[in-house]
């Protein structure tokens, strides 16, 4: 007897419909999985029998053939075992066929019958109500995750008999809301601006990369708070939209990374990996590929630290999803899109010891040191920060005498109110950093005094064509921090400040 359930699978971050197809004939006892199973599809088949076995029921001793359709998609993960058991069942006639009819079911077995909580719940239930289902039967654990999609019926389930017996109508299950509220629990800061002794032009450059989305590099000496300064950055960036945080909770609950108890990621991610960390780790990847780095960062900051220190082919991959806004990953068996909608944050030394240009202590390197160390850091990738930053040494009358300075609140109102400028400008939820070249020439015309002055710094600092729109964006999103409708020549003066690096350390 062939019985079809359905369940839900992931390419990338697309969901589709998989059609468990069921088929119990006579014949040698057996278990045939096919449709393109990974190990742990395949492994199923054990799961299922002794799941079926412990929750009272009879495993068959006939032929049992499983096809997952499409059968021309990879199939991967135990999120077809609850389907799977539910067919064996039907077709077996211990279940009527006709009870698992309109309904969507995903969910691991334990051995004694229980249902195990899995990855990627959100991204997978976020088709249905485009597909014309609206009932789904989840692990417990994933319930809340599953109820954040509006227009669906959300069935939490703890084990097979209970879920049977609602099937058949006798302990029905309550469908499962959530107040989406509740998740909203306040801003997470890892620390306030005002503890930053000092280092206000830093501090204005990170609130101007925080306004316009800009992508920053901080260069000085060891412990001037390069790394201080980073980890306060997402205190100053506007807080998440409910649709914004939907897009982060996908890529997060596919990487199982969502935190016990918080099903939605109301904060903007901070991520900050080590350099030793693999490009695949960095962009995204692997056999079957997973988000990286790059994109769990998404709508958030990724910072660098000791940005010279990663390995050189990790950043060059980063120089498509800086200018996209997307990372593709192409392999055998997919072609996967995530999105990386980031600012990127880096820090560097100015050489191998730390100390080039420092006026308290001597720099110990040589210059072909420091040249091999500065080009770790290549000219292209170098042109994708938006803004450069001198991190000077802190005094001691900085650190005891300075009084404290604006807090993360203070800066972030500032912040909030050009983010709003620009979404009012553009009609949607973007960027300065994100414009296009007709958006540039549309809303950033320049009077003659500022294209003066950017032509001379444009040839002065043989800047590329990257970098004058670069120059551009970043002076609009200074006048919108001054609340100025149009770019004036202060604007384009203190935007070309932060391209001066380059030329002082680089040779550029």
């Amino acid at each position: 007897m062939l019985t079809i359930v359905r369940s839900l699978a992931l390419n990338g971050l697309e969901g589709y419909i998989v059609r468990v197809e069921v088929d119990v004939s006579s014949g040698l006892p057996g278990f045939e999985l096919v449709g393109l199973p990974d190990a742990a599809v395949r492994e199923a088949k054990d799961r299922v029998r002794a799941a079926i076995k412990n929750a009272g029921f009879d495993f068959p001793a006939r032929r049992i053939t499983v096809n997952l359709a499409p059968a021309d998609l990879k199939k991967e993960g135990p999120v077809y075992d609850l389907a799977i058991s539910l067919g064996i069942l039907a077709s077996t006639e211990q279940i009527d066929s006709g009870l698992v009819n309109g309904y969507i079911f995903i969910g691991e077995l334990s051995l004694d019958g229980s249902i195990r909580g899995i990855n990627g719940v959100l991204p997978r239930v976020s088709l249905l109500p485009c597909d014309g289902y609206d009932q789904v039967v989840v692990p417990v654990e994933n319930a809340d995750e599953a109820a954040l999609i509006q227009g669906i019926k959300v069935y939490p389930t703890a084990n097979l008999n209970q879920l049977i017996h609602h099937l058949q109508g006798e302990e029905p299950i309550s469908s499962h809301t959530v107040d989406v509220n509740k998740f909203w629990t306040g801003r997470y800061i890892t620390g306030d601006m005002s503890e930053v002794r000092g280092q206000l032009a830093v501090k204005r450059g990170l609130e101007v990369a925080a306004a316009g989305g800009h992508n920053v590099l901080m260069l000085g000496s060891p412990g001037s708070g390069k790394t201080m300064l980073a980890r306060r950055l997402p205190g100053i960036l506007p807080g998440l939209s409910l649709a914004e945080a939907l897009e982060v909770t996908n890529l997060y609950s596919l990487a199982g990374l969502l935190q016990s108890g918080q099903p939605l990621v109301t904060e903007r991610p901070f991520r900050s990996p080590h350099h030793n960390t693999s490009t695949s780790a960095i962009v995204g990847g692997g056999k079957y590929p997973k988000p990286g780095e790059i994109s769990l960062a998404h709508l958030g900051v990724l910072f660098l630290d000791e940005v010279a220190e990663f390995r050189r082919d990790a950043l060059e991959a980063l120089r498509q999803p800086l200018e996209d806004g997307v990372v593709s990953i192409s392999r055998v068996h997919a072609s996967i899109t995530y999105p990386a909608r980031i600012m990127l944050i880096a820090s560097m030394n100015p050489c191998p010891c730390g100390f080039l240009g420092d006026a308290e202590r001597e720099c110990t390197c040589t210059p072909l040191q420091v040249q091999r160390y500065l080009n770790r850091l290549s000219g292209p990738l170098l042109d994708r920060f938006d803004i450069q930053i001198d991190v000077p040494r802190i005094t001691f009358n900085d650190l005891e005498n300075s009084p404290p300075g604006e807090t993360s609140e203070t800066i972030r109102q500032r912040v909030q109110m050009a983010r709003e400028t620009q979404s009012a400008r553009f009609s949607k939820d973007m960027c300065n950093a994100d414009m296009s070249p007709s958006q540039l020439k549309k809303y950033c015309r320049l009077n003659r005094e500022a294209m003066d002055l950017l032509r001379a710094a444009f040839t002065r600092l043989k800047l590329s064509a990257r970098a004058h729109n670069k120059i551009i964006k970043v002076a609009r999103t200074l006048a919108d921090l001054a609340g100025c409708s149009d770019i004036q020549v202060e604007h384009v003066a203190e935007a070309v400040q932060y391209r001066g690096m380059e030329r002082k350390y680089w040779g550029n």
